[in-house]
């Protein structure tokens, strides 16, 4: 069982950056503990500033720090990064073409027992919607990594979310095939394709394996880059298989369902169906236990796969 979060890989990913490269900043709103950051604050003082509560001004200092030339990494609970600074994330960040890299902690429903106001199931289309912004998901820790990696090497806007806790691993260090915006296909299948992103990569997985004991066989394709989205993965699952079933820790509304039906739709005759969190207030819980109760843990999306292609 894997113990190390996707939050602590992104760390250990820019302190291994930092040794080299002055210009790598890291900024915090009073999360270095739940960003699993304060090792960076320790060994980089001077490349890191704490905002306090304060995530407009994260947002809009690290817009600054990017426009004299800084790598700017800004961290605070998906729930409030993707609302409270909204305005500076459209304006500051993406309007301004700044190399801020946005990073969502906490994300989905992580901080299950707190409810609504600390869940974050609107972030994929708020922050999908502005021009020029980026929105990853990556799957594990792995992935995470090489994410964060190529993220140091460009100059562009991104908003990355992460969950709170450890998730098993889709991939290992030494095979964690990655390509920027290109999204990967961890299993072949020719009834239908499962699209996930995030934390729900593992039930995917674990769902085509159910389904493949049903005599049903299942394509896996991790999009974890959800904007910009791998066009030709979805445009070929709809060629190549009779259904799309897309899994998503978010609301049901213009997340990873919506944009995978518009690109099907170009196909035509593809068949999408969207499983997602409620358009409710979710209820309290683990992840997992969350997961279970709407069908998006293994046994669930394989009985509702099962249920579409009837």
């Amino acid at each position: 069982m894997n113990k190390i979060p996707n939050r602590q890989a992104i760390c250990d990913t820019l302190l291994e950056a930092a040794r080299t490269d002055k210009d790598v900043f890291v900024l915090c709103s009073d999360s270095r503990g739940s960003a699993s950051l304060a090792p960076f604050a320790e060994q980089f003082p001077e490349q890191f500033v704490e905002m306090g509560i304060a995530e407009q001004n994260l947002v809009s200092v690290g817009a600054g720090l990017a426009s004299c030339g800084k790598k700017v990494f800004a961290a605070s609970p998906a729930c409030f990064l993707s609302t409270r600074s909204y305005e500076q994330a459209k304006v500051d960040v993406a309007y301004s073409n700044t190399n801020v890299t946005l990073i969502g902690i906490s994300g989905g429903v992580s901080y299950g027992a707190l409810g609504m106001s600390h869940h974050s199931a609107q972030d994929i289309a708020v922050m999908s919607a502005l021009p020029g912004m980026r929105v990853y998901l990556p799957s594990d820790r792995h992935q995470t990594r090489k994410l964060i990696q190529a993220l140091l090497q460009d100059d562009k806007p991104a908003y990355v979310r992460v969950g709170r806790n450890p998730v098993e691993d889709i991939y290992t260090e030494a095979d964690c095939p990655f390509t920027l915006d290109r999204a990967n296909t961890l299993r072949e299948g020719t009834d239908v394709t499962l699209i996930a992103c995030g934390e729900l990569v593992g039930p995917a997985l674990e769902a085509a394996r159910l389904l493949e004991g049903k005599g049903v066989s299942a394509r896996v394709v991790d999009m974890y880059c959800v904007k910009p989205m791998d066009r030709e993965a979805v445009l070929q699952a709809a060629r190549e298989t009779k259904a799309i079933v897309t899994v998503e820790e978010h609301s049901p509304y213009g997340g990873l369902g919506a944009m995978v039906s518009q690109i099907a739709a170009e196909q035509g005759g593809a068949r999408v169906k969207n499983l997602a969190l409620p358009d409710a207030p979710v209820i309290t819980g683990t992840s997992q236990e969350v997961f279970a109760y709407y069908g998006l843990d293994g046994e669930g999306v394989a009985r509702q796969t099962l249920d579409f292609l009837q």
